[in-house]
């Protein structure tokens, strides 16, 4: 409750006429789009939140930088039913973009202030728009994670990850707060009679289903039910966008389509651009009542015959699986207690999707003990040099140099196999680890100088000289001070 205060207060405390601004601005815009024209519900839904996705650069985000983002900000480890602050909403949203900013390239910048803005006022929107909502970590998760981009398999496993027990089963009353928090979304953009919220919707997602694991709940969700089919065209949106068809349209004879193409199954050579057919738009004895096919892609009648063909000698599966097969149970994250500092767990899912960082981690650790082990090495090197009979002979000078060769070949494969990856490794966390590397590394490069200054005084040594009879004391003097330990 105390959260709660403090969020409030954060939110009074903010500039009222800049925040108003903006959340005008982002609404102004979409109304500009002339989306309400669009007679179908489930594409003027999914087309108004791909405007809304696409102004805030949410599309260039997917569900991984939303996990990092929230592991970062700590809120993985707090109850997905606590409150947050928006002045804690506004730090997670800006670290999603600042991040974005630093991978986009040069030739494609964003502005992460602006983008920061629209999209938490657009979220504190949605949260509003339902009387007796609060801001929680559960709802900014399920909208982070149904606004970002990426593909929609990841997303789903994700929110699975979020409504699932530790056993990997679904939670039908998480997932029940689930569509209650993601149909804001909707209703955020004044589509609440279609697809608002409902105490029904959760039981009739998984009618007769006891247990639901990771592939059912994928199997189900993208063909999903009536409430979230806006979703997935949401992403067949983004995939056609660019997508173009050389072919006219029969109502408003543009030459060519871009995004989706509809084939009247009963008009021969019937077809209509996507505009057109959301709109309605009918000439000639085309009707409405008419079943139309959408193609999301153009085929020529080349490749048509010849897909054709393949289907009927059996050399192409009729239909591919809608996604992956997933292992059933969560896998067990790795015990890092020992190498990274210790951070409270996350849920057993989530942290299944970013194991492979943890993998890396433990490969950089074993990097640094390898290096370690050199320096051993080198100092067993340099006592056997130390150690062994001083007889002026050639045959000594011949071992000596030996071993210096041996040990600078084994220093020069360390050299180019041995390097740390530092950047895969939570540094700031733990300063000491990082200055015991930096160390290691810096006298790694102080003794291979060292030896590449005695084996170029070796060589000197070895050129032919009346005066070569016996040992080179510069050379004895340098390993006796190559074997001194060091502080």
């Amino acid at each position: 409750m105390v959260m709660e205060e403090g969020g409030q207060r954060d939110r009074e405390r903010r500039a009222p006429a800049t925040a108003q601004a903006e959340e005008r601005r982002i609404f102004l815009e979409l109304g500009e789009q002339n989306f309400d024209a669009i007679c179908l519900s489930t594409y003027r839904t999914a087309c108004k939140l791909r405007f809304i996705q696409k102004r805030c650069n949410l599309h260039l985000i997917d569900i991984y930088n939303v996990i990092e983002a929230v592991r970062d900000a700590g809120l993985n480890a707090v109850e997905l039913n606590a409150g947050i602050s928006v002045t804690r909403l506004e730090n997670l949203v800006s670290s999603l973009f600042n991040q974005l900013s630093k991978r986009l390239p040069t030739t494609h910048t964003i502005n992460p202030q602006q983008s920061t803005v629209l999209l938490v006022e657009f979220l504190l929107a949605a949260i509003e728009c339902e009387p007796d909502s609060r801001l929680t970590v559960f709802s900014v998760k399920a909208m982070l994670a149904t606004l970002c981009g990426g593909k929609l398999v990841d997303k789903l496993r994700y929110v699975f990850s979020q409504v699932s027990d530790p056993n990997g089963v679904l939670v039908l009353s998480k997932f029940d707060q689930f569509l209650r928090e993601s149909l804001k979304l909707p209703t955020a953009v004044y589509e609440g009679p279609s697809f608002g919220y409902t105490q029904t919707l959760a039981h009739s997602c998984f009618p007769q289903q006891k247990r639901v694991m990771l592939n059912m709940f994928l199997d189900i969700v993208a063909d999903p039910p009536q409430c979230l089919i806006w979703l997935p065209l949401m992403h067949r949106l983004a995939n056609v966008e660019h997508v173009y068809h050389p072919v006219s349209c029969s109502y408003c004879r543009s030459n060519g389509m871009t995004g989706f193409r509809y084939r009247c199954l009963r008009c021969r050579g019937y077809q209509l651009c996507q505009n057109c057919f959301w709109r309605g738009n009918t000439s000639g004895s085309h009707s409405n009542k008419h079943q139309m096919k959408e193609h999301s892609s153009w085929k020529s009648p080349a490749t048509k015959i010849g897909r054709a063909l393949s289907r009927t000698l059996g050399c192409v599966s009729s239909r591919e699986p809608p996604h992956p097969i997933y292992p059933e149970e969560p896998e067990r994250t790795l015990n890092l207690a020992n190498i990274v500092p210790s951070r409270p767990a996350g849920n057993t899912s989530e942290a299944m999707l970013l194991s492979s960082s943890a993998r890396e981690s433990s490969k950089s650790l074993a990097a640094a003990q390898r290096m370690n082990e050199e320096h051993a090495l080198i100092a067993s090197y340099v006592n056997r040099l130390q150690g062994s009979p001083r007889v002026d002979s050639p045959s000594r000078q011949d071992d000596e140099h030996k071993l210096i060769a041996r040990y600078t070949t084994r220093l020069a494969e360390t050299e180019g196999t041995g390097v740390i990856p530092t950047r895969s490794i939570n540094f700031d966390a733990n300063k000491q680890k990082r200055e015991l590397i930096a160390q290691l590394e810096s006298k790694n490069r102080e003794i291979l100088a060292e030896i590449k200054r005695l084996r170029a005084e070796h060589d000197a040594a070895c050129q032919p000289s009346p005066e070569k009879g016996s040992t080179n004391p510069t050379l004895l003097a340098e390993l006796r001070l190559l074997r001194s330990p060091r502080g």
